[in-house]
């Protein structure tokens, strides 16, 4: 794809402020000021892979406008002919180019690099569907870990025999919501369960929630609008984690929105920890609520990650895990479980990107 005027103007001026920005880092009184340099960091860091790629292009271009004048003048055909193959070459990287600099220049999710609160709930299918929600849980845990991401719960209701009813947990390291995000909707499993003596597969479901963790500045919450309730911390079975009141439930009243956590031994972590929760979950809803126009007018080709949307099948007896948003089917279930999740995600950021190029086409 050759590269347009206009895109090489809009480069141009993403570099000047790229060293615009390395010039004001360098500046004390940005330094001193942490909030400051923290957005201007950001701002950099996102337009460093843009300006790499600009810089590496503007030198291609140079040094093939310096081989055609050689060529122009060059009597020798032996050189002639490897002059050519030099400017093939660099005409070839330079048309290349101009397709990775469409994806670079693609909108970025604002919330991308952030951490993210992932909450998981059985759905249809009783006890099966519990069981199923906690080998969700332990697939992510396996993710996390092999990008050293840290685990925080933030509330657990289990059932006695180990099921999830409804898990809270925070998954935190940069790049983690971009990651994660296509995790969210209804996940079916198909399965004999342990207990069916007939070998009769059945089917359950689980919801998986994905929010990423948003700083104090997106969402306004006023104190008065808080209504904060203490209770007795307990585990599965009704068992007591402790004896004190230490575990929050705080209700928004203006939505109605109420998160608990009981994770901790300490009433102010515990606040601290829900009120994280409420925030991802306020901004996720004030969103939803902006966005629920558009959302009628346009689906993306990886669907509307609206969480009543069935988006994967999990089948044990054939070994296979399907995503129905891109339509794809891996036969390597048992890895997948166990946090092999890459394939499947880099297919579904491949399918947001090329539905966004679709759309800026046309």
């Amino acid at each position: 794809m050759k590269i347009s005027e206009g895109m090489y103007s809009k480069l141009e001026k993403i570099k000047s402020r790229y060293d615009f920005l390395g010039a004001e880092l360098s500046k004390s009184e940005v330094v001193s000021n942490q909030n400051d340099f923290k957005t201007l960091s950001k701002e950099l860091s996102d337009l460093e892979p843009i300006v790499t790629k600009y810089d590496e292009h503007m030198k291609n271009k140079k040094q093939f406008s310096e081989c055609e004048k050689i060529y122009a003048t060059e009597q020798d055909s032996e050189i002639r002919a490897m002059i050519k193959d030099e400017l093939d070459e660099l005409r070839d990287k330079m048309e290349n180019d101009g397709s990775e600099f469409k994806i670079l220049l693609l909108p970025k999710d604002p919330n991308e690099d952030n951490n993210v609160v992932m909450e998981i709930r059985a759905g249809a299918g009783g006890e099966e569907a519990s069981l199923f929600g906690t080998e969700l849980m332990k697939m992510y845990f396996h993710y996390a870990d092999k990008f050293r991401w840290k685990i925080e719960e933030i509330s657990m209701n289990m059932t006695e025999l180990g099921g999830v009813k409804e898990v809270v947990f925070m998954i935190a390291g940069k790049g983690a919501y971009g990651k994660l995000k296509f995790e969210s909707g209804v996940h079916r499993v198909q399965r004999v369960p342990e207990t069916e003596s007939q070998g009769r597969i059945h089917t359950s479901t689980v919801t998986v929630a994905v929010l990423p963790e948003v700083e104090d500045v997106q969402v306004d919450i006023k104190e008065n609008e808080l209504k904060v309730d203490t209770y007795r911390s307990s585990g599965a079975g009704g068992q007591h984690v402790n004896t004190t009141d230490s575990a929050i439930r705080i209700t928004h009243l203006p939505t109605g929105l109420v998160v608990e956590c009981q994770d901790e031994r300490s009433q102010i972590k515990n606040r601290e920890k829900a009120m994280k929760v409420l925030k991802s979950r306020l901004y996720d809803f004030y969103r939803a609520q902006a966005e629920k126009e558009y959302a009628k007018e346009r689906k993306s080709q990886v669907g509307t990650g609206d969480r009543s949307e069935r988006i994967r099948t999990y089948n044990f007896p054939q070994g296979r895990v399907s995503d129905h948003r891109i339509g794809l089917t891996l036969y390597s279930l048992e890895k997948f479980m166990l946090g092999e999740m890459d394939e499947m995600i880099t297919a579904l950021q491949i399918a947001v990107q090329n539905s966004m190029l679709e759309n800026v086409e046309e």
